[in-house]
């Protein structure tokens, strides 16, 4: 997610500020303005927690403020195999959130949960949400950023500048002013994810939006899962099969790495 820092302002930061507040980290006000107050108290927090300390929110800093109380026999130790080269302070932070999601979802099962993991490791590799890249798919050659997605009406987009405003986002990616609109609804936000589109990269809503795009096709990608075709499942979620190595590598590690049943307690 785009980090909230020195010079920020708007609900996001009125968020952070309560959050911190709740945390026992008093930001000196929570009128939404990122000030050298807030600064000073990201910081502090971020020592505690043991974080990288930049005085700069965001998506580490949001989940170790909102972290959901979970116990589970999935750890981070048990993941981090299957995704090499992400850092491990990301996949202790953000488990938790993606672990409660299927949970909440009635995927709490070793399938699905390892089409989730496959899901994250083909999206994002780096097992936190994140900002789609530009590439040729999305950028004319000297055109202006996400332009090819501008007029997409499978996308529900209606031309500049929906394609940079609703390109991809969180660890499934979601992309398209219909799809924010279809699943602010879907999550009970209303639109605020068409107003907010940054919201998908926080922690929850992340998390949350992988397990109802999982949930959508849920009974699709168990049969798929069952006959053993990862392809298939793959395209039921990406429409593609873009990151299908990474899918089935993840998918495969954790067949053998990943315990049978899988244990989810939320608090």
């Amino acid at each position: 997610m785009a980090s909230l820092k020195s010079g920020s302002s708007g609900p996001r930061v009125a968020a952070l500020q309560k959050l911190l507040m709740q945390r026992g980290f008093d930001p000196h006000g929570m009128e939404g303005q990122f000030g050298p107050d807030t600064e000073a108290t990201v910081r502090a927090f971020q020592a505690q927690a043991g974080l990288a300390v930049d005085g700069q929110a965001g998506a580490n800093t949001f989940a170790a403020l909102e972290m959901p109380a979970v116990t589970s026999n999935i750890s981070a130790d048990l993941v981090v195999p299957l995704f090499p080269g992400a850092p491990r302070v990301n996949v202790r932070l953000q488990l938790p959130f993606v672990l409660k999601a299927l949970f909440d979802e009635s995927l709490a099962d070793k399938s699905m949960v390892l089409m989730a993991l496959g899901t994250i490791r083909a999206e994002t590799g780096s097992f936190e949400p994140i900002e789609e890249l530009v590439s040729g798919f999305n950028t004319p050659p000297g055109g202006p950023l996400f332009a090819l997605y501008d007029d997409r009406r499978e996308l529900g987009n209606q031309g500049a500048p929906d394609g940079a405003t609703f390109k991809g986002r969180g660890f499934v990616q979601l992309t398209g002013r219909a799809n924010y609109t279809q699943f602010s609804r879907a999550l009970g936000l209303g639109d605020q994810l068409v107003n907010d589109p940054d919201l998908a990269n926080d922690p929850t809503v992340a998390a949350q939006l992988l397990a109802a795009f999982l949930k959508a096709k849920e009974g699709r990608i168990r049969a798929a899962l069952a006959a053993n075709d990862l392809s298939t499942a793959r395209k039921l979620v990406n429409g593609g099969e873009h990151g299908i190595l990474d899918f089935t590598d993840a998918y495969n590690r954790g067949l053998t790495l990943l315990p049978e049943p899988v244990q989810i307690q939320v608090a």
